[in-house]
């Protein structure tokens, strides 16, 4: 219901040539608005909407992309804020800028796996951004920073002993790092072929604004593969790393059907696989699968406890053909209770 919904506020359908350009058709609007929706037992229900303005600065350039993004969840958290995505001087330059935050209301069954539930509100305000610049071929070369102030404040006062002696009590981080990119794909929203690795690693120092000294570092690997009528299989391999960081920013589960944030490690791999079925000219259908791992301090990926599978199903409406943008309604199922129904913009990865 909330895809037809989507599609009947939606232009008609624009008819390409295979050697159209964006700049050619001229008959798509430059407008995109969508309704974004959530349901899964961290946040609740939520309900929002994301608001862009599509542009090129060249023909040889890639859409760039200029909005802003809001939800309210049935917790009664808040999130919001506004990004810029471009692609300029012949996609020579590539700048991403966000800025945003909110309050988030959490109600886990069982923190971190402790077997404690837990009531926490955190409060969110971050600022990022990254410039790419293409060396040769499709070797990038890049900078980014980055500034949050993330505070966790238990909803009782035994929620706050709690945090206290896991050690999660939010922090204030600043820190900037630099980027190595290799990127093949034929599209950056609907890839069909190509492959991705992303290496980059930021340093937060307190001379940058930050309460602690830690560094990060993390190697994301994606590749398209087009087969049959359409379809595309899609494989990626994402890690993230710490050091001397302190608990509250391990990175998370970053799986489809888990809740961001209630599963952390010192360390964190994953491996997803995803089937895209091209059902009509504007449609396709997707299958998911992937497992994580969280490790390090003593954890291994050879325990199963450590492991997290998901599992998962999609159906996606083209919202604009040219640049290849889909609206995706998604089911995913993690381990246990872990679950989620999401409607947003784009692929999975």
């Amino acid at each position: 219901m909330l895809l037809l919904c989507m599609a009947a506020m939606l232009s008609p359908p624009v008819a390409l040539s295979e050697d159209a350009t964006p700049e050619k058709a001229g008959t798509q609007s430059p407008w995109l608005l969508l309704p974004i929706f959530s349901s899964n037992p961290k946040l609740g229900t939520s309900l929002g909407a994301l608001g862009a303005y599509i542009h090129y600065f060249d023909e040889e350039s890639q859409a760039s992309m200029f909005g802003v993004t809001a939800q309210y969840t049935s917790t009664g958290s808040t999130v919001g804020g506004a990004f810029a995505k471009t692609s300029f001087g012949a996609d020579r330059h590539r700048l991403i800028a966000f800025v945003g935050g909110g309050r988030i209301k959490n109600d886990y069954e069982d923190f971190l796996g402790t077997g404690i539930p837990l009531k926490t509100e955190d409060n969110l305000s971050a600022v990022a951004t990254r410039y790419l610049y293409r060396v040769k071929n499709d070797w990038f070369v890049g900078l980014q920073g980055l500034y949050t102030n993330y505070l966790i404040v238990g909803q009782t006062a035994l929620d706050d002993q709690i945090l206290n002696a896991l050690g999660l009590t939010g922090f204030r981080s600043g820190g900037g790092g630099a980027v190595l990119m290799h990127d093949s794909r034929d599209n950056d929203n609907s890839p069909t072929k190509g492959w991705v690795m992303n290496l980059n690693n930021i340093a937060y120092r307190e001379w940058l604004g930050g309460s602690q000294d830690f560094d990060v570092y993390r190697l994301d690997l994606k590749g398209y593969r087009e087969h049959g009528k359409g379809n595309v299989f899609a494989v990626r391999q994402n890690n993230q790393w710490t050091a001397g960081a302190p608990p509250s920013a391990y990175p998370p589960v970053s799986l489809r059907g888990y809740k961001s944030g209630q599963y952390l490690g010192k360390y964190m791999s994953s491996f997803e696989v995803e089937e895209r079925f091209r059902i009509a000219q504007r449609w396709t259908a997707t299958v998911y699968a992937g497992v994580a791992c969280l490790y390090g301090s003593g954890k291994k990926c050879t325990e199963s406890a450590n492991l997290y599978p998901a599992l998962g199903a999609g159906i996606q409406y083209v919202l604009k053909p040219e640049e290849g943008m889909v609206a995706n309604l998604e089911y995913a199922k993690g381990e246990g209770d872990n679950s989620g129904i999401y409607l947003k913009l784009g692929y999975g990865f």
